[in-house]
């Protein structure tokens, strides 16, 4: 299993005048993506598998919520954006060369709430 402390966030749809316009989007999913390289690095990964066991997904929750409500809602299921197919296309896209050979996630893929925003990735045998 790694554990990536990292928030995840969606890939955004993106527009051919990105590459100029630079809009505030666009830029926070290229540091997203280099922190995740980064960090897959550190962990001694440099080629994300085709297949893993398990994939779950960390928001952080609000600031906003009292420690009440954080406590009775850490681990529940996150059901608000960003997308959960948008947060997988994001890591796949940012980790993957070529996207197109990653096939399956053989256990859970689910996005949950929780205190520090994280990607945990549960690697098969």
């Amino acid at each position: 299993m790694i554990e990536l402390l990292i928030t995840p966030i969606g890939k955004p749809r993106m527009t051919r005048s990105d590459k100029w316009k630079k809009r505030p989007c666009v830029v926070r999913y290229w540091e997203y993506k280099n922190s995740l390289i980064w960090l897959l690095k550190q962990q001694g990964i440099h080629d994300f598998p085709d297949n893993i066991g398990a994939l779950e997904f960390v928001l952080p929750m609000p600031d906003s919520w009292s420690a009440k409500k954080k406590e009775l809602m850490n681990g529940t299921p996150h059901q608000q954006k960003p997308d959960l197919d948008n947060i997988l296309k994001g890591i796949l896209d940012a980790v993957k060369r070529d996207d197109k050979t990653f096939y399956t996630v053989s256990g859970p893929l689910r996005k949950t709430w929780g205190y520090q925003g994280r990607i945990i990735i549960g690697l098969n045998d």
